[in-house]
C-alpha cells in the first residue's frame, strides 16, 4: 500500500454487541476490502476510507478514517478538494447518519465520541 496521510478520523459508539452491529454496518458500506471487523474502500487517485469495529463494554466502537494515499501529485490533493473546506464536517455528518441507521435498525442508541477520548 502507498504511503498514506490521515486526513480525518471520526468515532462513535453503538449500544449493541459488535456481532450485531458489524454485519449491518459492513453491508451499508461501499467497501471493496473486508477482513474481520475491518472494511476499506479505495477510490480515485487519492482516497482511502477505512472502518473498524471493536468491542467497547457491552457496545461497539466504530472508527472511520480517511487517508490521502496518492502515489503522485500528493501535494495536489488539497488543491483538487478545495483544501478540504468542510470535509471533516461532511465526513462526520455522514458517519453519524450511518451509525444512527445501524442503531435504529437494532432498536438502540448511539453517540459520537471525540477522537481524543479513544484509548490507544
Amino acid at each position: 500500500m502507498a504511503e498514506r496521510k490521515l486526513l480525518v478520523e471520526v468515532a462513535g459508539l453503538v449500544d449493541a454487541p459488535v456481532d450485531q452491529v458489524w454485519p449491518l454496518l459492513r453491508d451499508s458500506l461501499a467497501a471493496t476490502e473486508t477482513d474481520g471487523y475491518t472494511a476499506a474502500h479505495q477510490g480515485g487517485w487519492w482516497y482511502r476510507g477505512e472502518w473498524s469495529a471493536e468491542v467497547a463494554g457491552t457496545g461497539t466502537m466504530i472508527i472511520h478514517r480517511v487517508y490521502n494515499v496518492a502515489r503522485w501529485l500528493r501535494w495536489g490533493v488539497p488543491l483538487a478538494n478545495r483544501f478540504f473546506v468542510g470535509f471533516r464536517e461532511a465526513t462526520s455528518s455522514g458517519f453519524e447518519q450511518g451509525i444512527a441507521e445501524v442503531a435504529r435498525r437494532l432498536g438502540t442508541g448511539h453517540r459520537l465520541v471525540e477522537v481524543g477520548q479513544l484509548a490507544r
